[in-house]
């Protein structure tokens, strides 16, 4: 059961690409990524303050919550659904799939982790698949440049989420978090978003709402409580289906939007999914000894 809701989560990840290059034929992308925000977060925040009896969470917690929606929503998703109107989705989930190698990283920069060998190995593997599909999408489809620096300032925001949210110490829940950094993301997101040339030329037709509707239902809500699901029962082994996210996000530009799927794509996807294996065998064998552990106590 966990590997078919780690699969249905996988594709549901890949599928926000393929729906935003939809929304964005429609409409600029910092109005589609607020709307969805804003959508996403009220259709959230209902239940959430129904349960809390509240309308706004603690004050010892506004402060780290309107960081994180920041860093993991505003900067991470805005960064990115400008990035989309230039650049394939396939290309796009291969940046995603490496996200652990940002937090990596940043770990390392920040806060002088120590980084064993064969993480750095997966690191250096992933980074020549990167470096082969960037170099594909700047020499053959003409990608600019300033696309692929949106994509890495996107990924490292979002890393640097992560630690944040490590280093907080929050003993708030999973949807709790997701909820308020995703309201925080729109209201700082929303002023960007109308201060851009050209912020009010939406066309409000089938592929706007059609691709609004399927990043806030599918994406920010139906992935993020089948991914909250994975967790309750142990998703260190269903997440290694993640690995699949490149391929199946290639796979997905090809069939609807009749994105290209070159020897170089395959070449870089290959490369990328190897650097993730070797960089999650070694954390997989430190959860089974910690859980091993734990049991033993």
């Amino acid at each position: 059961m966990n590997t078919f809701l780690a699969l249905c989560y996988t594709f549901l990840w890949s599928s926000a690409a393929v729906a935003t290059k939809f929304g964005l034929e429609a409409g600029p992308p910092l109005i589609l990524a607020s709307l969805r925000f804003s959508m996403a977060g009220v259709f959230l925040w209902i239940p959430w303050s129904v349960k809390h009896k509240r309308l706004w969470p603690e004050k010892a917690v506004t402060g780290p919550l309107a960081i994180l929606g920041l860093l993991n929503t505003t900067l991470y998703l805005g960064a990115s659904f400008e990035a989309l109107r230039v650049v394939s989705a396939g290309l796009f989930n291969l940046f995603v799939a490496v996200n652990p190698f940002f937090v990596l990283l940043l770990d390392r920069i920040w806060l002088g982790r120590t980084v064993r060998p064969i993480q750095w190995s997966g690191f250096a593997v992933a980074t020549i698949g990167l470096a082969i599909g960037s170099w594909q999408a700047v020499r053959q489809f003409s990608t600019p440049w300033w696309a692929i620096g949106l994509m890495v300032g996107g990924q490292m925001s979002m890393a640097l989420g992560s630690i944040y949210f490590h280093q907080t110490r929050m003993t708030l829940s999973s949807i709790t978090v997701n909820t308020w950094q995703l309201i925080w993301g729109a209201i700082f997101l929303w002023p960007f978003a109308f201060l851009l040339p050209g912020s009010k030329n939406v066309t409000w037709n089938l592929e706007w709402w059609g691709g609004l509707a399927w990043l806030v239902g599918a994406v920010s809500i139906g992935a993020m409580l089948l991914w909250f699901r994975l967790l309750r029962r142990g998703a260190a082994q269903a997440s290694m289906w993640l690995l699949l996210t490149p391929v199946i996000g290639y796979v997905l530009g090809l069939i609807f939007l009749h994105e290209s799927f070159t020897q170089a794509d395959m070449i870089s996807s290959i490369f990328v999914m190897i650097g993730l294996i070797l960089f999650r065998t070694k954390k997989e064998a430190r959860l089974k000894s910690s859980s091993g552990r734990d049991l033993r106590k």
